[in-house]
């Protein structure tokens, strides 16, 4: 049995397959497109998954939808009539849309792909997020936590989930989400209005207010608490006064927010605080600059902190409500993997489970899996044991992209000679880039279109940040770890091997405080980082490089950031990455046996 689940027109556009419940390919849109965040209708992903299956879609035995277009459209009619006549701009690009396109996406889903109706479903938004969570977790039972701006109606929401494995003993599949928050009040938009507050585009730029917020002091909590007022339960309100995405199609907040929290931060401008640069050796440095900087570093602490503690709260009533030890959480505020940290830390919870495609694209595979084993009652198989569900490319591929720009290369296939070799660039100081199989499902780059550094020096976190990703100087990096060593290098950290969202960079653990300094370019301010463990069966090369760079010096850590420059989406074909290899300073590209150096 087929079945292909969808996502589009709202964020992140996406297409998941599975065959007899176990996942054959997933991939953003965005991939093909090289649109950061293309929400348009999922062409080539889907082709892409059909592919990959070597099928067409007259065999796919159902496609389902992520939501349900008619409650979307109820919500956004009820509030725009609600808040007549400030809200005129917004009915009228919200009818010019929805009549064009998104409210016929039942007759475009059957003529796109030439079905038959019956077998077409939909899935409302948060049973989506919840299904891609639980549904690819390895749990009989677990609570269920999912948060995002909004679906149809919903913006959060707690549960419980249990599991039929097909063995006779296990209860039948079953998604309960018995309590929900509803739009306007959302803890995601109440993030994005921070966002845009900050000078950072919504949707896009939310970690960077979570990059931000170490160089900042959570002074203003208070003031936080006065825009949103949260229950000992975590439920929560917004209050109203200070919003106007309910009724803008420009703003998210409104002028009394500003007269709260002071002027926006101007987009794209120089970000440096006392913080940042203590020695003041900024080559624009000003004192005035510096301090309006550090207000705004202050503010993304604040929001920082009151989103980690609503989440927690969201948490600790789950486990009250359902007895469970194991929590699954999905939704686009499930990428703050500093919150996620102090979720599996500080709430009762013994074991957490992050879908790595939180946000809207990872509601096309929970589609896709709440219609296999809840609507169709089909048992579980399925464990998503690693992310790597992307496109590949053959050797004749690769080869033809190199060639096509007369570039030099050397082809290498023994993969320990290839490792080896990555090691000696990375100890000569060089940055490399590991371009390998199939691309990863979800944001993070975890190994097959990864930029790798050594990450002991601090200056090498300027170097790829200024002249490889021209990003901004406070943005973190990751460090790759093997999993084994994980505990030696981070606190509170017993038992890596049973934290998948550790393998997927979702959660932000404290440093030990004797091993900041041997890894000072991925140790984030404060001393944190956002590690990715790896197991050699998951990715043996890349494994094997960071064991050969441990037995080299000591150190069994790598700085590991995403393949694509600032503002693009991650590299998906082999001529993407030669492009993004030749417009940055990245020496070495390693691209499935084949090396492309500069020079």
């Amino acid at each position: 049995m087929y079945i292909l689940g969808l996502s589009c027109y709202y964020h992140d556009a996406a297409a998941a397959l599975l065959k007899d419940g176990m996942l054959i390919a997933a991939a953003e849109e965005e991939r093909f497109t090289r649109k950061k965040h293309d929400f348009g209708f999922p062409h080539q992903a889907i082709e892409f998954c059909l592919q990959q299956a070597e099928i067409t879609s007259h065999d796919l035995d159902y496609i389902v939808f992520y939501e349900k277009p008619l409650l979307k459209f109820e919500r956004i009619l009820m509030s725009t009539l609600g808040t007549f006549p400030q809200s005129w701009g917004v009915f009228r690009e919200s009818m010019v849309t929805w009549f064009n396109e998104k409210l016929w996406i039942k007759s475009q889903i059957i003529d796109k792909l030439k079905i038959p109706t019956q077998k077409l479903l939909f899935v409302e938004h948060h049973l989506s997020h919840a299904a891609s969570a639980f549904f690819s977790a390895p749990y009989d039972e677990s609570a269920i936590l999912t948060v995002d701006g909004v679906g149809e109606w919903t913006t959060a929401t707690v549960g419980k989930a249990t599991a039929d494995w097909g063995n006779g003993n296990s209860s039948p599949n079953r998604i309960e989400l018995f309590n929900e928050v509803k739009f306007p009040h959302s803890l995601g938009l109440l993030y994005s209005a921070f966002t845009a507050f900050l000078g950072f585009r919504i949707n896009n730029g939310e970690y960077k207010v979570m990059g931000m917020a170490p160089y900042g002091r959570p002074n203003r909590v208070e003031d936080i608490y006065k825009l949103i007022n949260v229950g000992n339960d975590g439920s929560f309100t917004l209050n109203m006064e200070y919003f106007s995405f309910h009724h803008s199609t420009k703003n998210t907040f409104n002028r009394k927010f500003v007269e709260l929290f002071g002027e926006q931060r101007v987009h794209e401008s120089d970000f440096y605080t006392p913080t940042t640069h203590p020695s003041k050796d900024h080559p624009h440095w000003d004192e005035t600059t510096a301090q309006e900087n550090q207000h705004y570093a202050d503010i993304a602490a604040s929001i920082q902190r009151v989103t980690e503690d609503t989440l927690l709260k969201m948490a600790n009533y789950a486990y009250e409500k359902t007895g469970s030890t194991k929590l699954c959480m999905a939704g686009g505020v499930a990428l703050n993997s500093v919150a996620n940290g102090r979720i599996l830390r500080e709430s009762p919870f013994e074991e957490v489970f992050i879908q790595p495609a939180a946000g809207d694209s990872g509601g096309a595979l929970g589609a896709a899996l709440y219609a296999h084993h809840v609507l169709l009652g089909q048992p579980r198989k399925f464990v998503m044991e690693h992310a790597y569900w992307g496109k590949s490319y053959s050797q004749s591929e690769v080869q033809n992209a190199i060639d096509d720009l007369d570039r030099p290369y050397q082809f290498v296939e023994d993969p320990e000679k290839l490792a080896s070799l990555m090691v000696d660039d990375l100890l000569a100081g060089k940055v490399i880039s590991l371009f390998q199989d199939r691309f990863e499902w979800g944001p993070r780059a975890l190994g097959n279109r990864s930029i790798l550094a050594d990450p002991r020096a601090a200056k090498m976190k300027e170097i790829v940040n200024e002249r490889i990703k021209f990003r901004e100087p406070f943005r973190p990096f990751a460090p790759v770890i093997l999993e084994e060593n994980a505990p030696d290098y981070y606190k509170d950290l017993d038992d890596p091997a049973r934290h998948y969202p550790l393998r997927y960079m979702l959660m932000v653990y404290k440093t030990q405080p004797d091993r900041g300094d041997e890894i000072q370019a991925v140790t984030h301010e404060g001393g944190s980082g956002r590690m990715q463990t790896v197991r050699r069966e998951w990715n043996p090369l890349y494994y094997r490089a960071v064991e050969l760079f441990n037995q080299a010096t000591g150190v069994p850590v790598l700085l590991n950031t995403s393949f694509n420059l600032r503002g693009e989406p991650i590299v998906n074909t082999p001529a993407n990455a030669l492009n993004t290899f030749g417009r940055s300073d990245i020496d070495t590209l390693y691209m499935d046996g084949f090396i492309i150096r500069k020079g």
